[in-house]
């Protein structure tokens, strides 16, 4: 039965990420309805965090910070890990591998996604390359100026992030697209030579759980590989918990805190959205279109997505940017 049950999750994981089930590129009509619940974006401080509030939405008046540590960290040192900030303080180790990958040619107005369907451009970030047409940032119009900057990575298909792919994936030359990549180079190694960005959304996770005896090892290589190229490797929780006991989150966060690396904690944005931001199958997240001025958007899981990708983007640029 357990076997079942692990073929039937890899089937919804596959199923999910089929060409027909993405979401088409929507218009969106301004919603001119105030939302008083969602106070306007003034600060501007690198310490800035944003964390859910009990009201379903954002509040940027958060300061929490994740204190970080170069020490080597075991996953059960993470017990507080649920209430980490969404967003993460940038701490000078971020600011020293960006600099490093300045030496190194990398670009600074260019990020890459390396995940599975997920992080390709029809789910993840993609509109924000497309215009304003096709999305709506309503209160959180301070996110124009970080969407100029890395104007072009939003809509990009990562040679890093396809259908299926978890950490192995990713460090494996037989699944990289040989018309860009050389024979023995991985679609991580081949992402970072073609793309050379300044930083890394790494959202690897959710099919890993086939393979947690190897995530932490694996998980351990896609950091290093990404430092090495001089790339903020930013990771990313997941928003679901599939093996039951958080396994995948905690390596995640235990990681981060030894690199001394950014931490997006995503699960923490979804838990206020009604069923976590998950839907009935408790393993894909509910979709809404990126109109962040409707508040009924802002109860599915990929505007959130969508949304604090953008705030972890603009916390780099702040501390980044000269």
């Amino acid at each position: 039965m357990k076997k079942a049950g692990l073929i039937l999750l890899l089937g919804l994981l596959i199923w999910g990420c089929q060409p027909n089930n993405y979401p088409q590129p929507t218009l969106v009509t301004p919603y001119s309805a105030k939302i008083s619940s969602i106070p306007a974006q003034t600060n501007s401080s690198n310490s800035l965090n944003i964390k859910p509030s009990p009201t379903d939405t954002f509040d940027p008046s958060s300061t929490t910070q994740i204190t970080s540590s170069r020490s080597s960290a075991s996953i059960t040192d993470q017990p507080n890990w649920m209430s980490l900030p969404v967003i993460p303080y940038i701490t000078p180790n971020s600011v020293q591998i960006f600099q490093r990958g300045q030496k190194l040619g990398n670009h600074p107005n260019a990020f890459s996604k390396v995940g599975d369907c997920g992080s390709t451009p029809a789910w993840f970030l993609g509109d924000f390359d497309r215009g304003p047409r096709y999305y709506n940032l309503g209160h959180y119009t301070y996110l124009q100026e970080v969407i100029d900057h890395y104007h072009g990575s939003f809509n990009r298909i990562s040679l890093a992030a396809l259908a299926g792919y978890n950490t192995a994936s990713v460090l494996t030359p037989l699944w990289s697209d040989k018309k860009h990549c050389g024979m023995d180079e991985s679609p991580l190694e081949c992402e970072y030579r073609v793309q050379k960005p300044a930083i890394a959304l790494i959202t690897l996770g959710a099919n890993d759980v086939f393979h947690l005896d190897s995530f932490e090892v694996q998980m351990r290589k896609v950091i290093e590989t990404t430092i090495q190229h001089g790339i903020i490797p930013v990771l990313a929780t997941k928003p679901d918990n599939v093996e039951g006991d958080h396994k995948i989150n905690r390596i995640i966060v235990s990681l981060a805190t030894e690199y001394d690396i950014p931490l997006w904690n995503y699960w923490l944005a979804v838990q206020t959205l009604p069923n976590h931001g998950l839907q009935e199958d408790g393993v894909h997240i509910t979709f809404a279109s990126n109109d962040f001025s409707n508040p009924l958007n802002l109860e599915a899981g990929w505007p959130i997505r969508n949304l604090t990708a953008l705030q972890v983007l603009d916390q780099l640029y702040k501390v980044l940017k000269p």
